[in-house]
Order: structure tokens, then C-alpha cells, then sequence
């Protein structure tokens, strides 16, 4: 299915993977011009900005706050974390989004289900529902996107509600491939966006079935 890689990194080689794609992203963000803030982003009905304060919800909120929250979106936490991403989205600036990352990048939240695995990939997709969506030409360093690509797993793809049947990816820049039958050539960091659940702009992708995993327009 997938390609085997002969390292598999540890626990801390993970974290300072986490850190680093935190770091780097922050730095990208303090960059973006206001205008780029406002754009859409991958993520459906999110802007940059929502997406950024998404990025460092889980270290800004104690875990009571989280159950809070929680409760008071019914248990829902799809509708939790879009009511909180829009709300410090609005109630803080730009700058501050940007630092919350950066002065994050070292803590050690990871997600409910996953692990530091999870926690890497997290981050990496979300930069890249900024930076595909805003045409930026940041590429994701190789041994981060190993480390996600040889994660995926039919349960991944289930919670991503992402269907790969009758189709095997194939990374053009990477060898890598994942599934059977016929072939979507892309970006191996592409191509990690469509395993989560993704649409990618026009362009991005190649093959006969590409055109299930790419989006009309960005709104």
C-alpha cells in the first residue's frame, strides 16, 4: 500500500519536528499581508486567520475551558472548534494569531486520538490549508511528510471522510505511493492534503480520477 522508510523517528525526533513546522509557520504568517489574513483557506468556510487561531487552540485553552466549550456546543467538537476558531479569530490581531504558534511550538498537546503523529500532522495540513489555498510556494521538509505519509491508514481516511476507492496515489516528487487501481499523480504534500479529506485548487493533480479531489473555486 504505502512505501516503508527505513527510519522511523522517536518521540523526541517528533516533537522537534512539531516545533520546528510551528516555528516556520509562525515566521510565514507574520509575513501575510492583510488581504491574505481574509483569504479562504482549504478548510471549508474558514479564512487564513480562522485557520491560524484553529492552530493554537489546543495549547491556548486549559482543559476545563475545552469541556466548557464543549458542552456548550452539545458535544459536538466539529461545532466547538469552528465557533472557537471564529471567535479568537475576531478578538485577536494578526501579530498576536502569529505569536500564539511560535510560543507554542514547544508544548505538548496532541490530539485526543493519534499522538505525536497526530499533533505533526495537524500542523503540517493546516499550513498547508494556507499556504495551497494562497498559491505560496512553501514546501514541507521530506522527513516531516514521511512521517504522516507512512501513517495513513484506512481509519485515517474513514474520519477524514476521504475515499480513495478505485485509486492509488502517487507522489511525483517522492517515492511513495498509496492504494490500488487508477493512478493520481501529484505533490507528495498534495497529496497528504487529499488523504485528509482535502480539495485542492485546479492544477494541482494529475490522472484520470483527479478531478474527484480538486475543488471548482475557493469560497
Amino acid at each position: 500500500m504505502g512505501n516503508a522508510t527505513a527510519h522511523q523517528p522517536g518521540n523526541a525526533e517528533v516533537r522537534a519536528l512539531i516545533a520546528a513546522e510551528r516555528q516556520e509557520l509562525a515566521d510565514l504568517l507574520d509575513g501575510l499581508r492583510p488581504a491574505q489574513w481574509d483569504a479562504p483557506s482549504l478548510c471549508a468556510g474558514w479564512r487564513v486567520r480562522e485557520v491560524a487561531a484553529h492552530m493554537s487552540m489546543g495549547f491556548r485553552l486549559s482543559l476545563p475551558a475545552t469541556i466548557r466549550e464543549l458542552a456548550r456546543a452539545r458535544g459536538s467538537l466539529h461545532r466547538m472548534t469552528d465557533r472557537v476558531a471564529r471567535r479568537d479569530a475576531a478578538a485577536h490581531p494578526t501579530g498576536e494569531l502569529a505569536a500564539f504558534l511560535r510560543d507554542g511550538a514547544h508544548h505538548p498537546w496532541t490530539p485526543p486520538v493519534g499522538g505525536l503523529p497526530a499533533a505533526l500532522g495537524h500542523d503540517v495540513v493546516h499550513g498547508l490549508d494556507i499556504t495551497s489555498a494562497l498559491g505560496l510556494d512553501r514546501r514541507v521538509p521530506e522527513v516531516r511528510l514521511r512521517v504522516l505519509l507512512d501513517g495513513i491508514r484506512p481509519s485515517g481516511l474513514r474520519f477524514f471522510g476521504t475515499d480513495l476507492g478505485g485509486v492509488r496515489l502517487r507522489a511525483e516528487d517522492l517515492d511513495w505511493s498509496y492504494g490500488s487501481g487508477s493512478p493520481v499523480y501529484g505533490a507528495a504534500q498534495d497529496l497528504l492534503l487529499l488523504a485528509y479529506g482535502r480539495r485542492l485548487p485546479p492544477g494541482r493533480l494529475r490522472g484520470e480520477a483527479s478531478s474527484r479531489f480538486t475543488a471548482a473555486t475557493l469560497a
